[in-house]
């Protein structure tokens, strides 16, 4: 098992949502967040100056069984690319074990729901 935290643009979120669904992956957690980056230019916008290093973000995280990773990454790369810097960041981390607390279930098959 895997967990993916993804770090989208708060604008790209819809099409991820609906990329990770269609990538059978069909329960996550997100929360907004915000950050600094390492570009040193501001926007202008109608006479104004606009800090651009701090920039709101979204979080994506979830768990996933093996056999999904790459088809979720590929998923979240194709729907949050703008080709502009700040597009994000996906991390990938090893889990050891997950339980089902309402039955008890371990390892993988806590993961999703049988028929």
């Amino acid at each position: 098992m895997k967990k993916l935290e993804a770090i989208i643009r708060k604008s790209q979120f819809e099409e991820v949502k609906d990329a990770l669904h269609l990538a059978d992956i069909d329960f996550f957690t997100y929360w907004d967040v915000t950050g600094i980056g390492n570009e040193m230019a501001g926007a202008i916008y109608r006479a104004q100056v606009y800090e651009t290093r701090f920039i709101q973000r979204r979080i994506i995280s979830f768990v996933c069984r093996d056999h999904l990773v790459d088809k979720a990454v590929e998923a979240i790369v194709k729907s949050a690319r703008t080709g502009e810097l700040g597009d994000g960041k996906i991390f990938i981390s090893d889990i050891e074990e997950s339980v089902r607390i309402r039955t008890g279930e371990r390892g993988p098959e806590s993961l999703f729901i049988k028929d």
